[in-house]
């Protein structure tokens, strides 16, 4: 006598282990559906009569699974226990207090959340999916799903910097990008920053930039143009493990070049102030898209940069030079920097007036003292003939 048939395990170590179904559908079980019920195969007899007598699996209480009817297939009722698993899985994942915000986005970004033909799947679990969703996003609500807080409550920055900006460029941008700058040795810095912006990022820079300072001695242009090119490039230091020869090259060439600037007009600052009759340029802009990566002042600057000796110095890494280094004001009208750049850029504005206006004084005082020192001493000759001729 033959033994009783063997049927699949129907417990739910096994149906998680089944593989999931792709778009495409799975062709073997849309077969089994289209056969017939009036010729069923004698496997699936058996089975309906095992799974009849057998008792029913243990569900979770959450899910109140209706009767198995003794006149679905194996196939269906395989179907069914994997849909009543996947019911409770998802229900117990989005009613727990505990859920997180991530599982949460997975399952949305699934379609696990208010998918059009899960309708069957809510009728077992009793709720219905408006409390599901309301439930939903009081979780969100609670999690800590919220955007980070600014660092600044009350205070707007510009767009491209985000809460998820790393903290030193966040820095940066607060407190050193758009205010002017008239020191000789922080604008040979903020050139050789701008031009690293080729090969680096403005985070990579600032998190290296003390090591710039140390190679370049703190950016001066009278010990930068005594550097041993050869020593700087050389394979092995610190220099090029920053930049490639070509820009360390140039940062050397730069700094003699800024010497004879020096030497023409006084300072650096009078020469790259200039350019711009020594005010700043004030853009006001409203949106990232509108803010230029060059203007026709940064290539009026960049030709004459070049023909003066200065190398990688194109419209480009000059008009961010110009940016970081106040020279235009590129900060958004809604940041809040924008308008302490402005207040700042006055300042300098104004001091310079005050100069001006101190030293023509000066010099009409001198002009005066003079002529007085003349008069003096014309008089003191009169008296000193008149007093020997009446001698």
């Amino acid at each position: 006598m033959a033994g009783a048939p063997r049927v699949r395990s129907m417990n739910i170590a096994d149906l998680e282990v089944r593989p999931v179904l792709g778009p495409a559908g799975n062709n073997k079980a849309k077969s089994v559906a289209k056969k017939p019920a009036s010729k069923p195969n004698r496997k699936a007899g058996e089975a309906k009569k095992v799974v009849a007598s057998a008792p029913a699996p243990t569900m979770d209480p959450a899910v109140d699974s209706p009767p198995l009817s003794p006149a679905l297939s194996a196939p269906a009722v395989l179907r069914r226990q994997e849909l009543l698993l996947h019911s409770n899985l998802s229900l117990n994942a989005s009613c727990s207090s505990d859920a997180s915000t991530d599982s949460f986005r997975s399952r949305a970004s699934t379609g696990r959340i208010s998918r059009p033909g899960s309708a069957g799947r809510w009728k077992h679990s009793g709720l219905k999916p408006e409390k599901i969703a309301a439930k939903l996003e009081k979780i969100v609500q609670d999690g800590g799903a919220m955007p980070q807080p600014d660092a600044r409550p009350g205070k707007r920055r510009c767009a491209w910097v985000t809460p998820n900006t790393e903290p030193c460029y966040a820095a940066f941008h607060d407190g050193e990008w758009g205010v002017p700058v008239h020191d000789d040795k922080k604008l040979f810095e903020l050139l050789v920053l701008s031009s690293a912006l080729a090969e680096l990022t403005w985070p990579a820079i600032l998190g290296k930039r003390h090591i710039f300072r140390e190679i370049f001695m703190d950016f001066d242009p009278v010990a930068v143009s005594k550097l041993n090119e050869k020593k700087v490039i050389s394979s092995g230091s610190t220099a090029s493990s920053l930049l490639s020869e070509p820009k360390l090259r140039a940062i050397i060439e730069n700094s003699r070049q800024i010497l004879k600037i020096v030497e023409e007009f006084g300072s650096f600052d009078r020469y790259c102030w200039g350019f711009v009759n020594h005010r700043p340029i004030t853009n006001r802009f409203r949106y990232p898209r509108q803010v230029l990566v060059k203007s026709p002042k940064a290539d009026v600057i960049s030709k004459d940069l070049v023909k003066r000796g200065f190398r990688c110095v194109g419209p480009t890494v000059v008009y961010s030079f110009m940016q970081v280094a106040g020279i235009t004001n590129d900060h958004l009208i809604s940041c809040f920097r924008f308008e302490e750049c402005v207040r700042k850029a006055t300042i300098p504005a104004v001091s310079a007036e005050l100069d001006a206006a101190v030293n023509t004084n000066l010099r009409k005082a001198e002009t005066g003292i003079e002529v007085i020192n003349l008069e003096l001493s014309k008089a003191v000759t009169d008296l000193s003939i008149s007093l020997q001729n009446g001698f």
